[in-house]
């Protein structure tokens, strides 16, 4: 099997993009402790508040307990609602940033030195990290930083021959579209808009991200820094 004897750490494992990670992963051999808010009664699975920092070193314990080392930290933790800048409050603003930024930059912190020589760890970011968008201001900057984190630990970790890659999502299918508070016509409406401005013309697949993941995860093994776009092209041509 592709993966057998490799151990995994994902986080928000437990649907859309994460899940796909955590099938590919066992469905190949791997051994995979997964996170999400109500995830004690999943199979392999941990509940793990992002923002609770001592959550986080639960789940560093937890890691380090069944583990000893860890091949693979994916680290996809991501929140967005659509509000255009004059109606972000503060408490809005706090919740983006403590959730993609925060709980993102403290999980590397804590499981980074579980990372074997050789391992990898890769961070979620977004399609709305490379270009302005209307009502993505405060989620765009959030994501934005998560991919200077990306560089930075891959600087960090070089020496111990750890890479630290991005990944950037662009429109994906998955049940709320990665948007949190949206009425279904809303999100209906949402969707279509994806798939009228993604060049390819359709949304992507949560097995899409996850196959470049594992790419980045295994197989780019060269690869540090990167960020690697799975958008259907929609980066590229982002406008304001």
């Amino acid at each position: 099997m592709k993966y057998q004897g490799k151990k995994a750490v994902v986080t928000g494992g437990t649907h859309g993009m994460g899940r796909a990670v955590v099938d590919k992963l066992l469905g190949q051999g791997a051994e995979v402790l997964l996170t999400g808010r109500k995830a004690d009664d999943v199979e392999h699975g941990i509940s793990m508040d992002a923002t609770n920092l001592a959550d986080i070193d639960k789940l560093a314990t937890a890691a380090r307990e069944r583990f000893g080392s860890i091949d693979l930290l994916f680290i996809n933790v991501g929140y967005a609602t659509l509000f255009e800048y004059q109606d972000v409050t503060p408490d809005d603003y706090d919740r983006t940033f403590d959730i993609n930024t925060r709980g993102a930059f403290f999980t590397a912190q804590k499981l980074a030195p579980l990372v074997a020589e050789g391992g990898s760890i890769v961070f979620t970011t977004s399609v709305a990290q490379t270009g302005g968008g209307k009502a993505m201001s405060a989620y765009s900057g959030a994501k934005a930083a998560v991919r200077s984190f990306g560089r930075s630990f891959a600087a960090e970790l070089a020496p111990r021959n750890v890479r630290v890659n991005v990944v950037s999502p662009g429109f994906i299918d998955t049940p709320s579209m990665g948007v949190t508070g949206l009425p279904q016509e809303a999100l209906d409406a949402f969707k279509q808009a994806g798939d009228e401005l993604t060049p390819l013309k359709r949304h992507g697949t949560s097995d899409e991200v996850a196959d470049a993941v594992l790419f980045l995860a295994f197989e780019a093994t060269f690869t540090t820094g990167a960020d690697l776009p799975v958008d259907g092209g929609i980066g590229q041509s982002l406008s304001v």
